[in-house]
């Protein structure tokens, strides 16, 4: 099976501007396919921006809102599938949504955030309940969480459990916590045994620092690739051979003793 070129856009776009954020991931997507890449994922909340305060209720649409919409046009004219991040509205709640659409403009899958950072994201979104999101892309297992979803190995073991081949986590990650994607998302890699795609945004955003660093970890701990602290987009392997490889040779999963952690949950 062919390796999943995969493309992680590391940008903030305007917050509050739609139609400008649209633009930005229409010319990634257009880099990224130039490149190869068959998967583009963007940041936590790409679509309207993440500080927008309570412009939140305002900018929120369905799944299958006109942003969808856009955003399915893009991955057709570029035949790639997006990951992209944004205010899912349903009925009087809210949430912070991620949603995968494949390079025919097929929405595949769509996750609501379960755990939420913060006071701002306390105040204006509605927790997601559903822990395990997949879909399949070219033969293999896509998992959506968002940011801080992933900083709980229970929701990335879920994944592993479920058989998540690639985890897709479009983040915000802000300072001073970024020892997240140097460190943490590398460990949540080789402990459950799978690609972790870990998007950020960057810079200044009312309080928030956005501190970059995307990056894309494999299934051995290692960074393939990975971005700096500005805007950028930079562009790594999944490779399904090289997974089986690893899983063969660190068998987490198979020496795992469920009835010892009972206690946890």
């Amino acid at each position: 099976m062919p390796s999943l070129r995969t493309a992680l856009l590391q940008s903030s776009g305007r917050p509050g501007a739609v139609a400008e954020n649209l633009k930005a991931l229409d010319e990634a997507a257009a880099r990224a396919a130039d490149a190869g890449a068959r998967l583009l994922v963007a940041p936590e909340l790409f679509l309207t921006g993440y500080a927008i305060g309570d412009a939140v209720p305002e900018l929120a649409e369905p799944a299958e809102g006109p942003g969808s919409a856009a955003i399915a046009e893009i991955a057709v004219r570029h035949g790639l599938a997006v990951l992209y991040g944004y205010p899912e509205r349903d009925g009087e709640r809210i949430f912070n949504a991620s949603q995968l659409i494949g390079a025919d403009g097929v929405r595949l899958a769509n996750y609501r955030k379960t755990h939420l950072f913060g006071c701002f994201e306390q105040e204006w979104f509605t927790p997601g309940e559903q822990t395990v999101v997949q879909a399949d892309l070219d033969g293999i297992r896509i998992g959506l969480l968002i940011c801080y979803d992933v900083e709980f190995p229970e929701n990335v073991r879920a994944h592993a459990l479920a058989g998540t081949d690639l985890l897709l986590v479009p983040t915000a990650q802000m300072h001073p916590f970024q020892f997240v994607a140097e460190s943490v998302v590398p460990v949540r890699a080789f402990e459950s045994q799978m690609y972790v795609a870990y998007v950020n945004r960057t810079g200044s955003e009312g309080e928030f620092e956005f501190v970059g660093l995307s990056c894309l970890a494999g299934p051995d701990g290692v960074v393939r690739t990975r971005a700096g602290r500005g805007e950028e987009l930079v562009i790594g392997e999944v490779d399904p051979e090289f997974l089986a490889a690893s899983r063969a040779a660190n068998p987490y999963l198979a020496d795992r003793r469920p009835g010892l952690y009972g206690s946890l949950a």
